[in-house]
């Protein structure tokens, strides 16, 4: 029996799910920056608007779904390219540094939201 320890859960279904929910908050965080933009922004609108904590609770939402979405899809990626039979004997500790690369800088990239959000 074979366990990938690496997916970001224990099945491809909740893999599925997860990609589509985060895919689904994406869309609806970035649609209203982009009303917000048409309607024009200045730095004073801008920062009354993430003033309020449900905003900074949404971006926080969509940084994690970000990472979320991103996470599954470079896993997909390494996992169906990276591997012994395509690369020789090296595929695999090419496949494990790039996942361990792609989690660092996924957690860096929320660290650092977290950061501008509540720093």
């Amino acid at each position: 029996m074979v366990v990938q320890v690496t997916s970001f859960s224990r099945s491809g279904l909740s893999d599925w799910l997860i990609q589509r929910v985060a895919g689904v908050i994406l869309l609806a965080y970035f649609a209203l920056i982009g009303y917000v933009m048409i309607n024009g922004v200045s730095y004073a609108s801008w920062q009354a608007l993430h003033a309020h904590s449900a905003m900074r609770i949404f971006t926080l939402l969509a940084a994690l779904s970000f990472a979320a979405h991103a996470w599954i899809g470079l896993w997909a990626v390494f996992t169906d390219y990276l591997t012994e039979r395509m690369l020789g004997p090296r595929g695999n500790r090419l496949r494990r540094f790039c996942q361990i690369a792609s989690v660092l800088t996924l957690l860096s990239y929320l660290l650092w939201v977290v950061q501008i959000i509540w720093g």
